[in-house]
């Protein structure tokens, strides 16, 4: 982002708090997110840069319906699974839990943002935590890449949940290859336009995709009820592999995280993150309880994972997927945009590329955004089971950008504060078992995965062959 003005939701104060501690530390301009213009020169590029980029330009509901529309996708998929697979009483304390979980480490990463209004990344928030140990660079780098890395693994799984889609609709009449081309085409065209604006608006078509496609699914579960009358568990004893994977789909389904300090830097009014928060987290926890009791409750402990191929009619199931497609494809261009900027933001940072309308700026977007959605698209064809990807994902990123480094960041924040008063030793106690909580899911849920996906390893990866569910 480039300043020439202060910007709308940053406090001038906090900008020369920044260029101070830039100096302080010897920093190069621009490398934490907050980029100054070069001066005006008189030359050939001035006439294709005419037209300033305005970034903020959410408000707090937009921002909120953004955030659904990212999370509330793959996630619901896969948790009536989880749900028959643990029972229903494990099941449901465990989406409460995490969804609180979730919520908090949220609010959290707002306080640290507006203790520095700078940060719009990960990587940001690893500089500012790093220089006090002098390894302000280093965070930076190991924090952004890996939060890149994650969201083009999520990509990824938009693309696979694409070619699963298109083989369900097809019954499989064309190669699985071709429709994971024809879907890094869309993803790819959809994902030009440089801020998030856009998505504000096609978001509200993505939770209106996934909520009727879901609704669809249990009401057709309700009156066919595929496997007839069942008797339910309330809970199951099962394999520590087995139970730790719905556990990891369960942190799948709350792991938006690495796009919420992006979300929050486009932001009209930066201090509207809670209500926008609250509103994605009232959402999707809601949404994820009902939807997935219902239909294990109707679909009994063979329920599908994506939960959309539950219905017993094709017909139906057909129709669910159609209406989903919006959500597929919407949820993965946001994560595209995030990885987009961060890599876009680095490669152009004190240019007048980053805030301008140039022919170079241009290219280079539309060059960035091509190559993530093809190191996607190798991805999804390489890791072609749905659970076993979302499994990988969150131990790999999930864990820590949900939880374990949400955590840090408020000790890091508090630090010479954390016994000072009860309040502050109730904090403490939530903040290190959000750090509990990301090593446990990383370390373990990595063994798990690994476990799963060799056991999995007669899967066809890069061939022809339908995976429709």
């Amino acid at each position: 982002m480039v300043l020439n003005t202060p910007v709308s939701g940053v406090a001038p104060e906090a900008v020369s708090e920044k260029k101070q501690d830039d100096i302080h530390n010897n920093a190069e301009t621009g490398s934490i997110g907050i980029e100054v213009a070069p001066p005006a020169t008189p030359d050939s590029d001035e006439k294709d840069a005419t037209e300033s980029i305005n970034y903020h330009t959410l408000t707090w509901w937009q921002a909120g319906v953004v955030l659904v529309a990212e999370t509330v996708s793959l996630g619901i998929l896969s948790l009536p699974a989880v749900i028959a697979n643990l029972g229903l009483a494990p099941g449901i304390v465990l989406l409460v839990f995490m969804g609180l979980m979730s919520t908090y480490s949220g609010l959290v990463m707002g306080e640290f943002r507006k203790a520095h209004p700078w940060v719009e990344s990960f990587g940001d928030a690893g500089e500012v935590m790093g220089r006090s140990i002098g390894m302000g660079k280093i965070f930076q780098e190991v924090f952004g890449w890996a939060q890149t890395i994650f969201q083009i693994f999520v990509m990824g799984s938009h693309i696979l949940t694409w070619i699963i889609c298109m083989n369900t609709l097809t019954d499989g009449s064309t190669c699985s290859i071709v429709w994971g081309v024809v879907g890094l085409a869309i993803f790819w065209v959809l994902n030009t336009p440089r801020t998030l604006k856009a998505a504000g608006y096609y978001s509200f078509v993505s939770f209106a995709s996934i909520f009727t496609a879901v609704m669809i699914t249990m009401i057709d579960v309700g009156i066919e009820k595929p496997i007839g009358t069942t008797s339910l568990e309330v809970s199951r004893t099962i394999g520590f592999t087995s139970a730790f994977l719905s556990l990891t789909n369960i942190a799948v389904a709350f792991s938006g995280h690495s796009c919420f300090f992006s979300v929050m830097s486009e932001l009209k009014q930066p201090n509207d993150w809670p209500k926008a928060l609250m509103l994605l987290q009232v959402c999707d926890t809601v949404l994820y309880i009902v939807v997935s009791v219902v239909i294990y409750v109707y679909v009994g402990p063979d329920v599908p994972s994506p939960a959309l191929s539950a219905a017993g009619s094709s017909i139906v199931r057909k129709i669910g997927w159609g209406i989903a497609i919006p959500t597929i494809v919407v949820a993965g261009v946001i994560y595209g945009h995030v990885a987009a900027k961060y890599i876009f933001v680095r490669v152009f940072r004190g240019t007048k590329h980053l805030a301008k309308r140039t022919t170079l700026g241009w290219i280079g977007w539309l060059g960035i955004t091509a190559g993530i959605w093809i190191i996607a698209w190798i991805i999804a064809q390489s890791i072609p089971v749905f659970n076993n990807l979302l499994g990988l994902v969150c131990a790999l990123f999930a864990s820590w950008f949900s939880y374990g480094i949400p955590g840090s960041l408020w000790l890091w924040l508090h630090y010479g504060d954390w016994f000072s008063s009860p309040k502050r030793i109730m904090q403490f106690s939530l903040n290190a078992m959000l750090m509990l909580i990301g090593l446990l899911l990383c370390a373990l849920g990595l063994w798990c995965s690994g476990e799963a996906i060799a056991q999995d390893s007669g899967s066809d990866t890069w061939s022809c062959k339908s995976n429709a569910a």
